[in-house]
């Protein structure tokens, strides 16, 4: 791979390895700093982290907001200071067994559209500083509740051990969800404290873990998934005419796509990806353009659409 391609890297995080360290190690691999992720792994997680090479970086923002799938384990008996077992453990209480009939219970009071409190050990942002930041300088700042939607919390298997008990569960949320907090408030709602003790994501959006590949393999051969190939996993497709991508190019708007607010990936008929699109006042406009098209001779006329409107801005 030469530094000026661009595409997504599917990368299986190792526990222990934080997003921005896998970010710093492909940049060296890649021979590019033009590179980011989509969507935070704690350090203690492993599996799927989308990474943005090049020009694919301005669609990480857009593919962070698609739903994940996560393999947990949650283990009941304990409460920690981060809600994970990278923290110390503040509070006990035995626990022997618990009853089926109340963990489901537990279980589907978490499961739809639900409020949450984010872990104070996390990386928002209250007043201008990281929470894990205040919170390890013993200020835990106080965050407010947030509206996720867990899709399906199932558990697979109940585990005594001594006196804790580990649940493992497969968990289905949309973007912003903490599995971690799923697993405090697990343990609240049981009595008995909770906290997630392994987390591995399966699947971001359409990419699934078994697509991913460890930093050793990436090593070895960098897999790239070409801007093109990638967009079209991630997002409807929309087929423009030769003049229609160079005006979309250009910022101007086409008639809508029909998919509301969700973004659209615009191709020439080269199969370039050249925008993604998204629908505003019963229009089309461009949220990220990613290539130039040469318009042909007959632009407007061959466009087969209404007059071009005043350009709109391009966001990146």
């Amino acid at each position: 791979m030469t530094a000026t391609e661009s595409g997504l890297l599917l990368v299986d995080k190792p526990s222990g390895w934080t997003s921005h360290d896998v970010v710093a190690k492909i940049r060296k691999l890649a021979g590019t700093r033009r590179v980011g992720h989509a969507g935070t792994l704690d350090p203690m997680a492993t599996g799927v982290l989308v990474v943005g090479v090049g020009k694919a970086t301005r669609l990480l923002g857009y593919l962070s907001l698609a739903e994940k799938e996560y393999a947990a384990t949650i283990r009941l008996g304990q409460t920690t200071d981060t809600d994970d077992a990278d923290g110390a453990v503040i509070g006990s209480v035995p626990v022997i067994t618990v009853g089926d009939a109340e963990l489901q219970r537990a279980v589907g009071a978490l499961t739809g559209r639900i409020t949450q409190v984010p872990p104070g050990v996390s990386a928002i942002k209250v007043g201008g500083q990281r929470s894990y930041r205040l919170a390890r300088a013993g200020q835990p700042p106080e965050l407010a509740a947030r509206t996720v939607t867990v899709r399906e919390f199932a558990v697979e298997a109940v585990r005594p051990a001594r006196e804790v008990v580990d649940v493992d569960a497969r968990v289905t949320c949309s973007s912003g969800t903490y599995v971690r907090a799923l697993a405090r408030d697990l343990g609240a709602a049981l009595g008995v404290g909770g906290h997630l003790t392994a987390l591995r994501r399966t699947r971001v959006g359409p990419y699934l873990v078994g697509q991913a590949r460890t930093l050793d393999q990436l090593a070895t051969e960098l897999s790239i998934i070409p801007l093109a190939v990638a967009a079209a996993a991630a997002f409807p497709r929309r087929d423009l005419t030769q003049a229609q991508a160079s005006a979309v190019a250009h910022g101007e708007r086409l008639n809508a796509t029909g998919t509301g607010g969700q973004p659209v990936a615009a191709f020439a008929p080269d199969g370039t990806l050249v925008a993604l699109l998204t629908d505003a006042d019963d229009r089309a406009r461009s949220l990220a353009v990613f290539a130039v098209p040469e318009p042909p001779a007959s632009a407007v006329s061959a466009r087969g659409d209404d007059p071009p409107e005043p350009p709109a801005s391009v966001g990146s």
